[in-house]
């Protein structure tokens, strides 16, 4: 069962007991525009615990604030689920996200007065497919508006993420935010501290892979976010480079064009790999000196990657999502290297976790200042000719083999078994035998 089947049988079940039921927000949005929902979400004039009456197989996801989660029958995971909500006005918001408390309603008109956006504010009968429309939805969908439901300023207290929001679906379906809603977004920008770190995490990676990364965040720039979340990205602007290798522009123009060719759905990684890539220029900025000098950022790779990290724990990303962030950040001037890079080197070079990453960051660092691809292509010629068994072969001699040749443990053999490895990656010899024999000549030195 589709989710939209899900959605369709919840609502006509609702039906078929005496309640009102509609296909509500996102899902109504999307298909009015002729594109698919990703998830479907229902609301109706039925209790929470009528709701669960009816549909025994769900979960009380938010049952102080009316959403009851409805699974499909018989699926014991990954089958489609429908969040069903009960219409509701919500009062007060002490902490700047959840209502204080909710007064349930049998009004669809008062439901969608407490929601964020007209585009977001539509239902449908999902059995004729009649739109219900209290707040002139679809006339911003058609003139490709995003505004608030009421006042902007309220809304925008209720959830101080709602401006974050706002950014994304302007940017997701190129719609310009409306003045009054943007406005009101620049004047309260700097409350979006109050709002947790993972959540902003969350809607800042949704910008930057849905495609529209470099619109977002030229918004997220705009209503004076930008300069609150994330500051070390928004020093980049006007941060000159010399145009010798950077004809484009400043590091914020060079970001953006690499934000711009990001695809939809690209991994998340890759895309905060692309957006810090270049953070440690700023703080590193050096004028050029003179004739014959240019402008230098000395060290901007090693000062770039601490900066990320910081900006990863800032954020609670996984360690491993850090990790493959600040590698992407520590890695990327590398392909500079590569045709002078000994065998053993770039072997070990192109064995990097996640490796596409660091290949596809370079690409879109390539074509968004020079263009030369060279580098690119030589790597990925290299992959195509290169056997997986060259560029990771067993290893030939082991901790246990030193020992057995009287060798004490201790720091020397790493050493030994690291030497003995470059070797073998350098193509000096394939065969257990040439390994041992290495291993004992240089444990002898």
């Amino acid at each position: 069962m589709t989710p939209r089947e899900l959605a369709d049988r919840i609502c006509a079940t609702l039906r078929q007991s005496g309640h009102q039921a509609y296909l509500v927000g996102g899902c109504v949005r999307d298909l009015v525009l002729g594109r698919e929902p990703a998830d479907y979400d229902v609301s109706t004039d039925a209790r929470p615990e009528r709701v669960q009456q009816l549909f025994p197989r769900s979960l009380a996801v938010g049952a102080k604030f009316g959403v009851i989660l409805v699974l499909e029958e018989g699926i014991a995971e990954h089958g489609a689920q429908v969040e069903v909500a009960t219409f509701r006005s919500d009062i007060g918001y002490s902490d700047g996200r959840h209502p204080d408390r909710v007064v349930y309603s049998d009004s669809p008109q008062e439901d969608v007065r407490r929601r964020d956006f007209t585009i977001n504010g539509l239902m449908m009968d999902p059995a004729t497919r009649e739109v219900l429309d209290f707040v002139d939805g679809r006339a911003d969908l058609r003139a490709g508006i995003v505004r608030a439901i009421g006042d902007p300023r309220l809304r925008f207290a209720e959830d101080k993420l709602r401006m974050m929001r706002a950014v994304r679906f302007a940017a997701r379906f190129a719609f310009q935010i409306e003045p009054e809603t943007l406005a009101a977004a620049c004047n309260l920008a700097a409350q979006i501290t109050q709002v947790s770190t993972e959540r902003i995490r969350e809607e800042l990676t949704k910008l930057l892979t849905e495609g529209a990364a470099r619109r977002g965040f030229e918004l997220l720039d705009e209503a004076g976010l930008l300069a609150i979340i994330l500051p070390d990205i928004a020093r980049m602007n006007g941060v000159e480079q010399p145009p010798q290798f950077h004809p484009e522009g400043d590091v914020w123009i060079h970001t953006r064009m690499m934000l711009e060719m990001l695809q939809a759905n690209c991994s998340p990684t890759l895309a905060w790999g692309v957006l810090l890539h270049d953070v440690g220029k700023p703080p590193t900025f050096s004028p050029a000196a003179g004739p014959g000098t240019r402008i230098r950022f000395d060290g901007h790779v090693e000062v770039g990657a601490r900066m990320a990290e910081n900006i990863c724990r800032s954020f609670r990303f996984s360690n491993e999502d850090t990790e493959q962030i600040e590698s992407l950040v520590a890695n990327h001037l590398r392909f500079k290297d590569v045709h002078q890079m000994r065998q053993a080197t770039l072997k070990r070079f192109v064995r990097l976790p996640k490796f596409e990453e660091h290949l596809e960051l370079h690409r879109l660092d390539c074509l968004s200042s020079h263009r030369n691809l060279d580098a690119y292509n030589f790597v990925q010629q290299f992959l195509a000719e290169t056997p997986p068994n060259q560029v990771r072969p067993p290893r030939l001699v082991t901790g246990n083999d030193l020992k057995d040749m009287g060798m004490r443990p201790g720091p020397r053999f790493k050493e030994i078994l690291l030497a003995v490895e470059e070797a073998q990656l350098d193509g000096r010899f394939s065969d257990r035998q040439s390994a041992l024999e290495f291993a004992r000549s240089i444990g002898r030195t």
